[in-house]
């Protein structure tokens, strides 16, 4: 048996292993069985912990629902400092993933910001299949024309600045626009309305998963193309079906510090290889 932490961030869930010890081997089979929520434990991504070859306190690779590995889980990552800094009995811990090193600190009542570090805004780095202006550019899903946004803040994003966000047609627009040819490694989409100058709406479709309650890069990358597009300031708090977390691009260095919070829901054990042998 291998045990497990059911944990997520504002509803966004994960299934944790600890990998320190001994190494966790999740292909994407397997890591889509996990993440089942009828026959497996069910979340939109796992987390496995993992020995940093960096010197920071852990890394973190992360598993979505469709078993494909990606970058960075801003919620996540919320999620792992809080069980690291407990364990360490510290109040700042570094998380390595494939879209960088995140450093994460105690925000206070249960609360964690973890540093996301500047966005990438060239096109290159999104990455979009051809030149386009990430600030704003025209595409196409659903038969219909939009002004798109992009950022890279260890995975990629497309936000979409939409009249109400809890009007949006997510379902039908999402899934079109993550597979959309602009996107070459795919991406994530925002939908994101203006309630006032440092508050929006934002819902989400995630890479490789689907609707999901929350996505704290999402909001990153919502809250850059929104100050970028002259709709809010620095500092943000971005309304997820799952609730609040405050954004704030720092202007002296450009880096994004996202606040909010993370949750155990449960502990367990699962039996890998009989969920292997059910596949």
């Amino acid at each position: 048996m291998t045990a497990f932490l059911k944990m997520h961030g504002l509803g966004n869930d994960f299934v944790v292993f600890d990998g320190r010890k001994g190494a966790i081997l999740l292909q994407p089979q397997l890591a889509r069985m996990v993440a089942d929520r009828r026959l497996g434990i069910g979340c939109d991504q796992v987390i496995v912990i993992e020995p940093s070859k960096n010197g920071a306190e852990a890394a973190m690779r992360i598993l979505n629902a469709d078993g494909g590995e990606v970058e960075s889980c801003g919620n996540a990552a919320r999620c792992v400092a809080r069980l690291l800094m407990e364990e360490k009995d510290v109040g700042s811990v570094r998380i390595d993933t494939l879209g960088g090193l995140l450093v994460c600190t105690d925000a206070g009542n249960g609360r964690v910001t973890v540093d996301i570090g500047a966005p990438r805004l060239h096109w290159t780095e999104i990455p979009l299949a051809e030149a386009r202006d990430t600030n704003g550019f025209q595409i196409e899903a659903c038969g219909e024309r939009f002004v798109a946004s992009a950022a890279n803040v260890g995975n990629p994003h497309c936000v979409l600045f939409v009249d109400d966000a809890e009007k949006a047609r997510v379902s039908e627009i999402g899934p079109q626009l993550e597979q959309h040819p602009m996107f070459p490694a795919r991406t994530n989409v925002e939908f994101v309305s203006r309630m006032s100058p440092d508050r929006l709406r934002m819902r989400v479709w995630e890479r490789g998963v689907g609707i999901t309650q929350a996505c704290g890069t999402g909001a990153c990358a919502a809250a850059v193309a929104a100050h970028r597009r002259g709709l809010a300031g620095r500092d943000v708090d971005i309304v997820l079906d799952g609730g609040p977390l405050n954004i704030v691009w720092r202007e002296r260095d450009d880096h994004i510090l996202m606040t909010g919070p993370s949750s155990l829901s449960f502990a367990g054990d699962v039996d890998l290889a009989d969920l292997e042998r059910a596949l």
